[in-house]
């Protein structure tokens, strides 16, 4: 559905350029319909661009949350730059026409993967990290979850078929999840409903442990309940997935204090688990930020290990 949706917003943005160039030409005849064609584009980038600065004014404005202040200029053009082009590509390339396929490697000695997509996306956010799980020979598979706007318990079941079917077709036990915004509750999810047998590590980026504020803005009963305790609208459903308050599997919690979609940043610090902080990241980039992917390859491999 998702990819539907996204297709036909591309149109629509498409659309919209006709309409400005059509727009120009009638103003200045003169003037050609590429050249006018290529302006509408830029105004639809544009206007894509002021929505992605608003949701860093947004996410700025509330306490415990860095803003692009913090950061020298280079930093902030870097960070904005890097979240502009990955909600680009992400909203106008992937999501609409890619998906990553299941990947099975001959490998026993990392366990299979299951990518788990966050709010609004599906499973082809996850297109960057899927090529370098296939590049460390790690077999993985990703999630779409559907519907868009149902709780995030409703997701659940779609989890447990995923993991049925690597175990079954890997003959491992257990698997590691690496989740993403909202796929993070929706693992934790999982695994209050199913307990940790089958769960070697969760690895979640960018996940409101504890909400997000700017989760008000949203649509469905799923953004209703990644609102904080106090937000109008909001729900107690976090607090009762947050008790008892530590995870009950081997948890990596990778965060960036310039996310500018998880607001304040501390909610993505879950007591309890391996908590990792990066800097000049935005909440789309972490799925495809080589770093990221880095830390993300390396907690896999070290799975079956200890977390400390």
């Amino acid at each position: 559905m998702i990819a539907r949706l996204a297709r036909l917003l591309l149109l629509v943005q498409l659309a919209v350029a006709g309409l400005v160039a059509s727009a120009l030409q009638r103003v200045w005849p003169d003037l050609s319909w590429l050249l006018a064609f290529l302006i509408g584009i830029f105004c639809v980038l544009l206007a894509r661009a002021i929505i992605t600065a608003n949701n860093f004014r947004l996410a700025a404005g509330v306490p415990g949350t860095a803003g692009l202040a913090a950061l020298d200029i280079g930093s902030a053009l870097r960070l904005y730059g890097g979240e502009l082009r990955a909600t680009l590509v992400s909203s106008s390339w992937t999501m609409p026409f890619l998906q990553p396929r299941t990947f099975f490697a001959h490998n026993n000695a990392v366990p299979p993967v299951l990518l788990v997509h966050g709010y609004g996306c599906n499973g082809s956010y996850w297109w960057h990290l899927s090529k370098r799980l296939k590049l460390a020979n790690i077999t993985h598979c990703a999630v779409d979850l559907e519907p868009v706007l149902c709780a995030i318990d409703c997701y659940v079941p779609q989890l447990t078929a995923a993991i049925k079917m690597l175990q079954a077709a890997t003959g491992q036990p257990r698997i590691v999840i690496v989740a993403h915004s909202m796929g993070g509750l929706v693992a934790r999810a999982w695994i209050r409903d199913h307990g940790s047998d089958s769960i070697a590590k969760l690895i979640t980026l960018g996940t409101p442990h504890g909400g997000t504020v700017l989760a008000r803005y949203g649509l469905g009963e799923n953004s209703r309940q990644m609102r904080p305790a106090g937000v109008p609208g909001g729900t107690l459903w976090l607090t009762q997935l947050n008790t008892p308050a530590e995870p009950a599997v081997p948890t990596v919690s990778i965060y960036s204090m310039h996310d500018n979609i998880i607001a304040p940043r501390t909610s993505s610090h879950l007591p309890g688990a391996k908590n990792i902080v990066l800097r000049g990241i935005g909440h789309v980039a972490l799925g495809s930020h080589p770093t990221v992917m880095s830390i993300v390859v390396r907690e896999i491999r070290n799975a079956l290990q200890p977390t400390a």
